[in-house]
């Protein structure tokens, strides 16, 4: 799930060498924190939200098969 992030992210900024996506695992959760350029923030966030929350939709579809939680946070 980092790598499927990690690829979303550097899709979609202006600088992809800044993109950082650090894992913290649980029993039965995870939490992705995707770290980019404060350029980038505007980008990976989208208008109201909806890129953000697009990029989540897909993480939630991705996780399905490994029957553990994903929750993304995107860190200034």
């Amino acid at each position: 799930m980092k790598e499927l992030i990690s690829n979303i992210a550097k899709a979609l900024v202006d600088h992809p060498e800044m993109v950082v996506v650090n894992e913290v695992s649980g029993e039965n959760s995870s939490v992705l924190k995707l770290s980019v350029a404060k350029s980038d923030i505007g980008i990976v966030i989208g208008k109201k939200g909806n890129t953000a929350r697009a990029i989540r939709t897909l993480l939630h579809a991705a996780a399905g098969k490994t029957k553990k939680r994903y929750l993304l946070e995107i860190i200034e």
